[in-house]
């Protein structure tokens, strides 16, 4: 019997991913590049455990000139984990979406409430049809948490400025967690951590949002 992927090597374990076995080498160099890996796959996990930090230049990272404070974040941490629960939910709801798809889709959440600030209302769909569900989900879901604070206080208290720091937020943390490979879901696995994978209730929680 030979490895599932390279069909050379000797085969060493089951790879849930190709749904067969594989060999060690196959495992480490195609993981999240040719190959869909599960998140429950044991070794996929021991992985995360071991990797490295990806090395970013930080003049490579986008909205530099939004400063997002660690005393912002906490003072809205409820802002920030219902942000973090629809990006979570609408990734998770989109078949086949990996951390570059939720990467394109923050990006353009961004420069639409960009255009807000300047009185301008203007949407940046991603091209990308996983990206773009994404970003319509994230979208959908900001309106009807808005609608509720309407209803509930005569007013919608959240303003776009806090919104568009949070989003910024998060796209940092999925810079940071990202891992480079095509079809990479370490910041995802990040959000399984932390949020259930419901639909979220757009009402304000009382924790905060703190990666691993």
């Amino acid at each position: 019997m030979a490895c599932a992927i390279c069909e050379t090597r000797r085969p060493r374990r089951f790879c849930p991913g190709v749904r067969g076995d594989i060999c060690s080498i196959c495992c480490g160099t195609e993981r999240e590049v040719s190959v869909d890996c599960p998140f429950e796959c044991e070794y996929l996990q021991e992985s995360r455990r071991r990797a490295k930090p990806v090395d970013l230049d930080p003049s490579q990272i986008p909205n530099q000139d939004i400063k997002v404070t660690d005393k912002f974040v906490q003072e809205h941490a409820d802002l920030a984990t219902f942000l973090g629960q629809c990006v979570a939910g609408a990734a998770f709801e989109t078949e086949g979406a990996v951390d570059f798809d939720v990467r394109e889709a923050l990006e353009s959440l961004i420069r639409t409430y960009r255009t807000l600030q300047s009185g301008v209302h203007y949407e940046t769909v991603p091209q990308n049809l996983l990206a773009a569900n994404i970003y319509r989900r994230v979208q959908a879901a900001i309106a009807e948490f808005r609608r509720r604070e309407q209803e509930q206080a005569g007013m919608v208290r959240t303003r776009d400025a806090e919104i568009l720091g949070l989003l910024v937020f998060l796209q940092r943390i999925e810079y940071d967690h990202n891992n480079g490979r095509r079809r990479g879901r370490a910041f995802l696995d990040g959000l399984r951590g932390l949020f259930a994978q419901e639909e979220p209730v757009p009402e304000p929680s009382a924790s905060s949002l703190i990666l691993p």
